[in-house]
């Protein structure tokens, strides 16, 4: 009789029971097991999951993040939008700041995951306007 798998905390609790993979093929012309990590596997489909959970995580016991808290993030990928799942399941308040030039669809699901998006212009990094600081 199988037992039932144990529940896990929503989605931070999900973010890294991604499974280990044997690669047959390759372990066999190695004479090594050869393991791959299914990081596409976590809840918000991205190895950014763990990232975001453990920086939202090591804020919270530093004292640096607390209940009421908002999350500032100046990115143009997917570790935006873990923050922004992340800041969700937690119940933060999450601020994107990205350059106008990304995708639409970027920006509408970093709004549907409750994130606020703050659009700036393309800027090396080195000038002040750039996303990365202004955030």
């Amino acid at each position: 009789r199988r037992r039932a798998a144990a529940a896990r905390g929503g989605f931070v609790g999900l973010v890294g029971r991604t499974p280990l993979v044997r690669i047959d093929s390759l372990s066999r012309a190695t004479g090594c097991e050869i393991l791959a990590k299914c990081e596409f596997l976590n809840p918000g489909g991205s190895s950014k999951d763990r990232i975001a959970k453990n920086i939202v995580l090591e804020a919270e016991a530093s004292g640096q993040l607390s209940a009421g808290g908002t999350i500032v993030e100046g990115t143009s990928g997917s570790t935006g939008i873990s923050l922004a799942q992340v800041a969700a399941a937690r119940g933060y308040r999450c601020v994107i700041v990205m350059p106008d030039d990304q995708a639409l669809e970027k920006r509408q699901l970093l709004a549907r995951l409750g994130a606020e998006v703050v659009l700036v212009r393309p800027a090396a990094i080195v000038n002040r306007d750039h996303y990365v600081n202004v955030a």
